[in-house]
């Protein structure tokens, strides 16, 4: 699985303090641990504390691709944040994220195709979070949809159902997990899908526990990519398991290891 280290972000305190004094060595140490804990691309958010997003994330972008050359997400709600983010990169990029609203698609699709980028698309509207199986995948079909007559390759499109809370929709866990294998279905080739995970403990008390359950339900229903926290040794070790029984690693008494090695 691809995953996404979540943890430069503005709403942390350490990261926040970090941006808003430019100390680049707390960004730097975050975007190291994580990449030595498993992170295949870092995630990049300025978060409520950047008074200047637009310069900020230029900032991050170059204080993280100084010390990696992993891919970096931008993350940010805003298109013109993403775009300043683009106009410094040097390392694979990734858009965090578009919404199946015409006017982010417009902005957002054509974004990607100039920097050629992935992009990750969120089935959620102005209309608000859906609430069902099929409204995901209505949404899913209209970004698809928008990006294929747009000339957007799909295999580099990511679709993510929406995790909310289990401990306010406990019942949509199992929709949410369906939407994520009906996605893959939607198109020919298939789109990839995506997930947010540290959103279905929001709240609880035993966050790591619903986090690692929850990422090798989402495995077996052919999840590709997802946005959390790699220094989680714990929920490492259990998706390097789940891709152990689904077959996708070679087991060996020494698995666990030898897959940090590659």
């Amino acid at each position: 699985m691809f995953i996404i280290g979540e943890l430069i972000n503005g709403m942390y305190k350490d990261i926040g303090e970090a941006i808003k004094k430019k100390d680049k060595s707390i960004i730097e140490k975050c975007a190291l641990a994580q990449i030595k804990s498993g992170a295949d691309a870092l995630d990049l958010n300025c978060g409520p504390v950047s008074k200047e997003p637009i310069y900020d994330i230029q900032w991050l972008v170059e204080t993280v691709q100084a010390v990696t050359d992993k891919p970096l997400a931008l993350d940010s709600s805003k298109p013109k944040v993403i775009e300043s983010g683009l106009k410094v990169i040097k390392n694979k990029a990734i858009i965090n994220s578009t919404t199946a609203d015409l006017e982010k698609l417009e902005i957002l699709v054509p974004l990607a195709k100039q920097y050629q980028t992935k992009l990750i698309g969120l089935t959620i509207s102005s209309k608000g979070i859906p609430q069902t199986k099929e409204q995901r995948l209505e949404l899913a079909a209209t970004i698809v949809a928008y990006c294929s007559e747009g000339g957007f390759a799909i295999e580099d499109l990511y679709l993510d159902p929406i995790i909310l809370p289990v401990n306010v929709a406990q019942a949509q866990m199992r929709d949410i997990l369906e939407s994520i294998h009906e996605f893959k279905i939607i198109s020919d080739p298939s789109p990839k899908t995506f997930v947010g995970l540290s959103n279905v403990s929001q709240g609880t008390k035993v966050r790591s526990l619903i986090n690692r359950t929850f990422i090798t339900m989402a495995a077996a229903f052919r999840l590709d990519a997802a946005i959390l926290d790699p220094l989680d040794r714990d929920l490492i070790d259990a998706l390097i398991t789940a891709e152990l029984i689904l077959n996708k690693q070679i087991y060996c008494d020494s698995y666990l290891e030898a897959y940090r090695r590659k």
